[in-house]
């Protein structure tokens, strides 16, 4: 029997990952945690196989709970997850200890094959990232890739921020929700490897991704 630890901060997202694997004869889900803390302490007191964890969570993510718990439990196996097909994500949590990635897009039987590898002591891409990773080594690490990196949405709000509008300027500019606009600001603080505003506007200058 896998036992299997789900880590992501979305219910709803969640309640549809338990849905399927409570399918599985083979599989049972022994806990929910909502960020990197609650990983550790459940992973501290009940066995765990395998633990799908998703990159995005609030107050410890998904990177730095891999560290750790590679440290403390390294018969923890890791399935790194994300909505993000890109590089940095990719190869960053699997520096962090993951074994595997797959996009929270991939169907069912690609979650199993991935989930039933890393049981048996090999390692999982999604079809989609190992592209990606592939990808990457054939191109420079050049500001214009950079640029290429960013969404549309991503480009606009970071010119915005550069322009020192507020969370809620922006919104209102772009049309969009306040939450929207921290995701996409939580996004870019990633990409551009920046610890706060300032970082991440001296960054994209540097990189030439604003004027």
């Amino acid at each position: 029997m896998v036992k299997v630890l789900i880590a992501d901060d979305h219910q709803m997202f969640v309640d549809g990952l338990k849905s399927l694997l409570v399918e599985e004869k083979d599989m049972c889900v022994v806990g929910e945690a909502k960020n990197g803390y609650e990983v550790l302490e459940i992973c501290s007191h009940e066995d765990v196989d395998i633990v799908i964890m998703d990159i995005n969570m609030p107050q410890m993510d998904g990177i730095q709970t891999s560290r750790e718990l590679s440290k403390k439990h390294p018969s923890v196996k890791i399935l790194g997850l994300s909505m993000y097909n890109d590089r940095d994500y990719i190869s960053d949590i699997l520096k962090a200890g993951a074994r595997g990635y797959v996009l929270k897009n991939t169907g069912k039987e690609s979650l199993l094959s991935a989930i039933a590898s890393l049981q048996s002591g090999s390692n999982y891409l999604s079809e989609e990232a190992s592209k990606t990773l592939l990808n990457s080594f054939m191109k420079s690490h050049s500001g214009e890739q950079m640029l290429e990196k960013l969404s549309d949405r991503e480009k606009e709000v970071l010119e915005c921020i550069a322009s020192g509008l507020t969370t809620h300027e922006i919104a209102d500019k772009l049309f969009i929700s306040k939450n929207t606009v921290e995701t996409h600001r939580k996004n870019l603080l990633y990409k551009l490897k920046a610890k706060n505003t300032a970082e991440l506007v001296n960054n994209a200058y540097k990189q030439r991704l604003i004027q």
